[in-house]
């Protein structure tokens, strides 16, 4: 049976800790963990009666650290520290062919290349059990602390992750951003200035998605107001069938082209270019175990056979 103790220092109680010292924003934090602020401030009370001390203290509007709730952090990073080390020691002694294997994948990535090789992968590894999750940004980044997936693939870099010291990455390919369209106008470019696809509304992935983010950051550093979106979806292929259908413009990576277009919409690289890495992230000496090490290198081996990054390559080509 749970005690009161085993309640307040579960998981949950310590991950919310760990984001509002973070963060040091009650409402930043709780938009990021996906609850409340009064549920947030609800935990952090509870924790610090528990401990017996103020965790943080206000000074005007800004959140600080108290003297105890740096002793907590610390001991919180410990405890993580400890499970994952301990973990990741039972796991290197197992064998390369056994066991299980949790990838997270990013929502608005195409998959497709990847299912296809955990299909093939199965077939070689029968005793390897794959299980392949489909996740928002802030959910990978809380399976990678919380130590409940091996792998992420995501891109990078990702601006919003402040401490890299736990983690690693592989990159697998650097990506460009297209500009997908219909307008028979710019149909012969090859290249395109950011501010002449503004002449259009377009349809984009939503706020606080990664290549939303990228797009905008794009837009601003060449002085120009941001696409105007008229509807947002999570998927590079919702996003690929709206534009389609409504002739809207909107902005897809290499690989969903590769895979998808067939020359249905005109595409053009942006001018500047908009690039950024398309990546396995994982904690520090995962790659070191067995299953994990042997999934990473077929993977490369997988790549290099289905030639994978030439195809990228020609999609900028045309």
């Amino acid at each position: 049976m749970k005690s009161k103790q085993d309640t307040i220092f579960s998981s949950k109680t310590l991950s919310y800790f760990l984001q509002l010292a973070e963060t040091m924003s009650y409402t930043q934090a709780a938009q990021i963990l996906g609850i409340t602020q009064p549920a947030l401030t609800q935990q952090i009370k509870k924790l610090e009666r528990t401990v017996g001390a103020p965790l943080f203290y206000s000074i005007g509007k800004k959140l600080h650290l108290s003297d105890a709730g740096y002793t907590m952090l610390e001991a919180t990073h410990k405890i993580y520290e400890t499970l994952n080390k301990a973990t990741d020691e039972i796991q290197q002694t197992t064998s390369a062919t056994q066991g299980e294997i949790s990838i997270g994948i990013l929502a608005s990535i195409e998959s497709s290349v990847f299912a296809s090789f955990i299909t093939d992968y199965y077939e070689q590894n029968t005793g390897i059990k794959l299980t392949l999750h489909s996740l928002t940004r802030k959910e990978i980044w809380e399976r990678l602390e919380s130590d409940t997936i091996d792998l992420a693939v995501t891109y990078l870099p990702d601006e919003s992750i402040k401490n890299w010291k736990p983690y690693e990455s592989k990159r697998i390919v650097t990506e460009d951003l297209l500009f997908i369209h219909g307008n028979e106008n710019l149909s012969k470019r090859k290249r395109i200035r950011l501010k002449d696809t503004l002449t259009h509304n377009w349809v984009t992935y939503p706020p606080q998605y990664y290549l939303n983010d990228i797009i905008r950051e794009a837009y601003k550093n060449a002085l120009l107001d941001k696409p105007t979106s008229v509807a947002h979806f999570a998927t590079p292929a919702q996003l690929f069938a709206f534009a389609k259908k409504t002739q809207t413009y909107t902005a897809l990576p290499t690989s969903f082209v590769a895979a998808h277009n067939n020359g249905q919409m005109a595409t053009a690289l942006f001018e500047p270019e908009i690039k950024f890495d398309l990546a396995f992230v994982f904690r520090k000496g995962k790659n070191q175990i067995p299953r994990i090490a042997n999934f990473l290198k077929t993977f490369d081996t997988y790549l290099a056979k289905k030639d994978y990054i030439m195809r990228l390559k020609e999609i900028k080509a045309d």
